[in-house]
C-alpha cells in the first residue's frame, strides 16, 4: 500500500518545533514500520507460493530483522488489540506456543483458512515465534506441502502482514501526528511536549532493559543453572542477531532524541555493539561454559552501561525519567 509522506499529511497542521520528536518520528519510527510492513508482506507472499519450512525461512528472517527495528516501540498502535503479543509472544514462560500449535494441527482448526477467524486465535499461535516453531522446531518442521501445517504457516504469515500493515498505517495517519502535535489544542494523547518526549525516552530505556534482562538474562540464568534454551529464537539461531539489531535500532532512536552532544551514550553503544559483534555464539549456548559465559555477562554489563549513559545524557537533557511501560511487573 502506498502511504503519503507524513509531511504531506501534516501540511495543514501547525507543528511545534519539538526537539527530537520530529526526527524520531520521521527518521526512525515511520521508516521502521514501513519496512516491517513491506517485509511482512513479502513473507506472506513467499509463504503463499511455498509454505514449506525451507521455502518460508529466508523471508521469515527478513521480516524478523525488520521487526527488530521497531520492537522497542511498544506503545501506541502496538498496544492496541494486543498486537504486540500477537506479533512477538516472547518470553513464553509457560510453553504456550508449542501446545497451542500442536492443538491447532491436531484439530486441523479451520481458522487457518479464514483470516478473520485466525485473528481471534490465541496470541501463542500467531506471530513470529509461532512461525519460528513451525519452520525450525524438529517436532513441526518436517511437514509437507499441502499439509495442514503448511496452510497454518501461510495463515500466520498472512495475519502478520495484516497487523504490520495496520501498524504502518496507524503510525502514519494518527500516532505519528499525535506525537508531532503534542500539546496542541485537540491532542488528547499527548497533552504536552514533555509527554511526547517521555514516551520516546521510555521506549528507549525499555528496549535496553528488555535486551539486558530478557535477551541476555534469560539464557544466562544463574552460574549454577544456566538456561541456554531460554534464549530468544534459538531454534532459528537468531539470539545474538536480535541483540545486535535491537542495539542498532535503539542507537538510532537515541541519536534522534536530542540535538545535544551525547558522547557517553555513543561510546556506550559502540562498546556494546563491538562486544556483541565479536561473539561467535549465535544462540548463547556457551553460557554453560565459564569462559564463554563471561563474554555474555560482559555484554549484558555493556548494555546496562548504555542505559546509564542514556539516563545521564539524554534523560538529563530532556528532563525526563523512564515512565511506566508494558513490561513493568513481568
Amino acid at each position: 500500500m502506498t502511504r503519503l509522506p507524513l509531511a504531506a499529511c501534516l501540511a495543514l497542521i501547525a507543528c511545534p518545533a519539538v526537539a527530537g520528536v520530529e526526527e524520531a518520528v520521521e527518521g526512525h519510527i515511520l521508516p521502521g514500520f514501513e519496512r516491517f510492513a513491506s517485509e511482512a508482506a513479502d513473507l506472506a507472499g513467499a509463504a503463499s507460493s511455498d509454505c514449506t519450512a525451507e521455502g518460508a525461512r529466508p523471508a521469515f528472517h527478513e521480516a524478523f530483522d525488520a521487526w527488530m527495528g521497531v520492537s522497542h516501540l511498544g506503545f501506541g498502535p502496538v498496544e492496541e488489540d494486543g498486537r504486540g503479543l500477537a506479533i512477538a509472544f516472547w518470553p513464553d514462560t509457560r510453553g504456550m506456543i508449542p501446545s497451542t500449535l500442536a492443538r491447532l494441527v491436531a484439530d486441523e482448526d479451520p481458522a487457518a483458512g479464514d483470516s478473520e477467524s485466525f485473528a481471534e486465535v490465541s496470541v501463542a499461535g500467531r506471530g513470529l515465534y509461532a512461525l519460528e516453531y513451525l519452520i525450525y522446531d524438529e517436532g513441526f518442521a518436517g511437514y509437507e506441502a499441502g499439509s495442514y501445517t503448511c496452510a497454518l504457516v501461510t495463515a500466520i504469515a498472512t495475519d502478520l502482514a495484516r497487523m504490520a500493515d495496520d501498524l504502518a498505517n496507524e503510525w502514519q495517519e494518527t500516532a505519528g501526528p499525535a506525537l508531532l502535535t503534542a500539546g496542541e489544542a485537540g491532542n488528547a494523547t499527548y497533552l504536552s511536549r514533555a509527554e511526547a518526549e517521555q514516551a520516546l525516552y521510555t521506549a528507549l530505556q525499555t528496549g535496553l532493559a528488555f535486551t539486558a534482562q530478557q535477551r541476555l538474562g534469560r539464557p544466562l540464568g544463574t552460574f549454577d543453572r544456566p538456561r541456554p534454551r531460554r534464549a530468544e529464537a534459538w531454534r532459528s539461531e537468531r539470539s545474538l542477531r536480535n541483540v545486535i539489531l535491537s542495539l542498532e535500532a535503539l542507537g538510532e532512536l537515541a541519536e534522534a532524541l536530542t540535538d545535544a552532544p551525547i558522547p557517553r551514550t555513543e561510546e556506550a553503544f559502540e562498546a556494546a555493539l563491538e562486544e556483541a559483534r565479536s561473539l561467535e555464539d549465535p544462540t548463547f549456548a556457551g553460557v554453560e561454559e565459564p569462559a564463554s559465559r563471561l563474554r555474555v555477562e560482559i555484554l549484558q554489563q555493556r548494555v546496562e552501561a548504555v542505559s546509564d549513559a542514556v539516563a545521564g545524557e539524554i534523560g538529563a537533557e530532556l528532563g525526563v525519567t523512564e515512565g511506566f511501560n508494558a513490561t513493568d511487573g513481568d
